[in-house]
């Protein structure tokens, strides 16, 4: 049964509403996955794929793979125990955080392009005697509906950037992710590949701003907590 934690401070005055504790090892596995996965991904595409229009899907694959590094860092330096200060107790939520925003978001928006490339390959579709080809058509989306269960998690509060943003913050940003990964797949079809990049690089900008700003939101959050939460009496 989950422990009810203190809403209101010494001063009277509500306290921060911080995230629920998370399992540092399920967070953990996660960083496994998404270390290897874009990094695989980006090895078939380079092996199957035609350079000439990759665009920016590389970048963004690599992007991801070492952002879960970096966000494994954060999970690593949670502690509650001795000696754990403010930063300490907020490294599981920052390394969701950075994993949420900087790894699966650039992944998300590589995966579109990454299957077109893939699905069009001329290493795949080699034609041998008495075999067809057959157009994908608007089948070729279908990964990208990965975007919307992404939305739903944000939009619904699991996703830590809900307790460090407002919900009319929150759904901005979020909307901002859907639309320039939509901008940054219909340029790429287009084969406008400055134009891709150029969108693609604004969500990562938005993303590492984001993040930045929700670490030390997170980190002030933990402080005000501390200082106004009533003490527990001895036992």
């Amino acid at each position: 049964m989950a422990k009810d934690r203190q809403t209101v401070g010494t001063d009277g005055l509500p306290l921060p509403i911080l995230p629920p504790e998370r399992d540092a090892r399920v967070w953990a596995r996660l960083v496994r996955i998404m270390f290897y996965t874009p990094g695989f991904m980006g090895l078939l595409l380079i092996k199957t794929g035609e350079p000439a229009s990759f665009g920016i899907t590389v970048e963004l694959l690599m992007l991801s793979s070492a952002a879960a590094i970096v966000g494994g860092l954060f999970i690593g330096a949670e502690s509650a125990g001795a000696g754990a200060d403010d930063s300490s107790r907020i490294g599981a939520w920052s390394g969701c955080l950075v994993l949420e925003l900087v790894a699966v978001v650039p992944f998300l928006c590589a995966i579109p392009s990454l299957f077109h490339e893939l699905a069009h390959s001329t290493l795949l579709h080699a034609k041998a005697p008495g075999t067809v080809d057959i157009a994908l058509g608007a089948s070729e989306l279908l990964p990208m509906v990965a975007i919307l269960p992404f939305l739903l998690y944000q939009l619904s509060g699991f996703g830590t950037l809900h307790y460090v943003v407002s919900k009319a913050a929150n759904w901005v940003i979020n909307v901002v992710i859907l639309c320039l990964i939509v901008a940054s797949y219909v340029f790429y079809r287009q084969g406008e590949y400055g134009m891709e990049k150029r969108f693609a690089g604004t969500l990562v900008i938005v993303m590492v701003i984001t993040v930045f700003y929700g670490v030390l939101k997170l980190k002030q959050m933990q402080t005000n907590y501390d200082a106004r939460c009533p003490q527990k009496a001895p036992k």
